[in-house]
C-alpha cells in the first residue's frame, strides 16, 4: 500500500472530448483520474464485484442473462462478471478511449485480460447515457458505475444519469423483470425516491461495509414486468 510520501507517478495522460483522463500508479497501486478528481484505483474491488453480484442475485433465475457494465474502470466489475457462468452474454459500455487501450494493450490488462478473451464479452466505446436512450437492444441487468454516484458526480452530464429521464432511459433498455443496479460513493435516500417514482420496484440499497468513513453503496431496482 502507498504510503503518505509516496509520489504518484504518471504513467498516462489524455485530453478527450469529456476531459483530462490520467492513469497513474501510485505505490502498488494504479489510479484513474479524472478532470482531477479521483475515479478509482485497484485497492480493492469489493464494492464493484457487489455491483455485479447483487444484480445477478436479483435476477428471477432466467438462463444466461445479458449484462451490461456501465463503465469499464479498472475492470474489476467485467472480470467478475467473465468469472460467473451465470452471463450469457456481457457488455461494456464506456466512453473513454484511453480508458478501453489501458486495458486492451497497457497496464490495467493484468486485471482484465482473461474477461476481454471471453467470447461472451463485447465493448462498446460510447457514452452510456446517450447509449441507454438510443439503443434498441435490451438486457438483463444494469451494473453502472460510471461516476462517484448520484450525489456526487466528476463528469458534467453524468447527473443525468440519475434523473427521471435518464431512468426512464434505463428502464427502456431493461427486459421485463430486469435489474438495475447503481454503484454510489454514500448512501442516497434522494436517489431511493427517484427510483421509486421512476417506476422501479424492489428498491433497496446494500452497503459495503469499511473500517471508517462513509461506505460504499449499490442501489437496486427492478423494472416491473
Amino acid at each position: 500500500m502507498p504510503t503518505s510520501y509516496d509520489t504518484p507517478e504518471v504513467l498516462d495522460r489524455r485530453e478527450g472530448p469529456h476531459g483530462e483522463v490520467v492513469l497513474r500508479r501510485h505505490g502498488e497501486l494504479l489510479q484513474i483520474i479524472a478532470n482531477g478528481c479521483f475515479l478509482m484505483d485497484t485497492s480493492d474491488g469489493r464494492s464493484e464485484r457487489l455491483l455485479v453480484d447483487a444484480a445477478l442475485g436479483a435476477l428471477d433465475g432466467r438462463p444466461e442473462p445479458h449484462v451490461l457494465i456501465g463503465g469499464l474502470g479498472v475492470g474489476f466489475s467485467l472480470a467478475h462478471a467473465a468469472a460467473d457462468p451465470r452471463p450469457g452474454r456481457i457488455t461494456v459500455v464506456e466512453r473513454e478511449s484511453a480508458i478501453i487501450g489501458w486495458h486492451l494493450d497497457g497496464p490495467l490488462s493484468r486485471f482484465s485480460a482473461g474477461a476481454l478473451a471471453d467470447p461472451r464479452t463485447e465493448i462498446l466505446e460510447t457514452d452510456l447515457v446517450r447509449y441507454v436512450h438510443e439503443t434498441s437492444a435490451t438486457y438483463d441487468a444494469l451494473c453502472l458505475d460510471i461516476d462517484n454516484g448520484p450525489d456526487w458526480t466528476v463528469t458534467d452530464g453524468n447527473d443525468s444519469l440519475y434523473s427521471p429521464g435518464g431512468l426512464a432511459g434505463c428502464a427502456g433498455a431493461l427486459r421485463p423483470g430486469g435489474v438495475l443496479a447503481v454503484w454510489s460513493a454514500q448512501p442516497s435516500p434522494e436517489f431511493e425516491e427517484t427510483l421509486r417514482n421512476a417506476g422501479f420496484q424492489q428498491v433497496r440499497t446494500e452497503e459495503i461495509p469499511v473500517a471508517r468513513g462513509v461506505p460504499d453503496v449499490v442501489h437496486l431496482a427492478v423494472r416491473p414486468g
